[in-house]
Parts: structure tokens; C-alpha cells; sequence
């Protein structure tokens, strides 16, 4: 809520505080929140390798949004080096489950996740 400010002032810091508790517990949500807080600068110092730490612990546990965005930090190269290859699994495990962005992710890739 403090990341939206839906119900509280909107605070990033906040956020990334009960992110951070909820993510080491091992929760996936808050996993891929925590990476996108690192990703965006927003809380925290703006940190790919932190980013992508986090999204991977979320992506490895089925967490979609995190594996579709673990992906395109190997597409882009941000946190990890630039690997096509690692790009797509990511981004087909998202897909396979209904992912949207991660589908329209691949098509514009021109890969089929079917």
C-alpha cells in the first residue's frame, strides 16, 4: 500500500521495508516488488544486480511476472549479461502460464511460447 500510497502516504521507503521482511520470509509477491523497487531506483539505490537477484528468487519459485522481468534483464543486459537464450525461457515459463506481457514479449522477439 505504501508503494501506491493507497490508504497511507505514499512512501517508497516504506514499501521497500515491508517488501524486504516479506521477501526474505520467501515471498514470491514480494519478491518481484522488492527487484522492482532496485530496478526503478525507488526506495533504494537503483540496482540491476540486486534487481535481478530478487526477481530470480521470485521466477524460480513460478512467480510469472518476476520470470517474465528476470528475462528482460537478460535481454537488456541490465544486472546479468545480455543471453537471448536465458531471455526466452525466462519469459516462455511466464507465457506458459498466461503471462500477457511476457507473450507479447516474445512475438515482438519472434518467438512462438506455444
Amino acid at each position: 500500500r505504501y508503494y501506491n500510497g493507497e490508504g497511507v502516504s505514499q512512501s517508497y521507503a516504506k514499501a521497500v521495508k515491508w517488501y524486504r521482511l516479506a521477501a526474505e520470509q520467501g515471498h514470491a509477491d514480494a519478491q518481484n516488488n522488492l527487484g522492482w523497487c532496485y530496478e526503478k531506483g525507488n526506495g533504494v539505490s537503483q540496482s540491476y544486480a540486486k534487481a535481478v537477484k530478487w526477481y530470480r528468487l521470485a521466477a524460480e519459485q513460478g512467480h510469472a511476472d518476476a520470470q517474465n522481468n528476470l528475462g528482460i534483464c537478460y535481454h537488456n543486459g541490465k544486472g546479468v549479461a545480455k543471453n537471448r537464450a536465458t531471455c526466452i525461457q525466462w519469459m516462455k515459463k511466464a507465457a506458459a502460464q498466461g503471462n500477457s506481457t511476457a507473450q507479447d514479449n516474445l512475438r515482438k522477439l519472434g518467438v512462438y511460447y506455444w
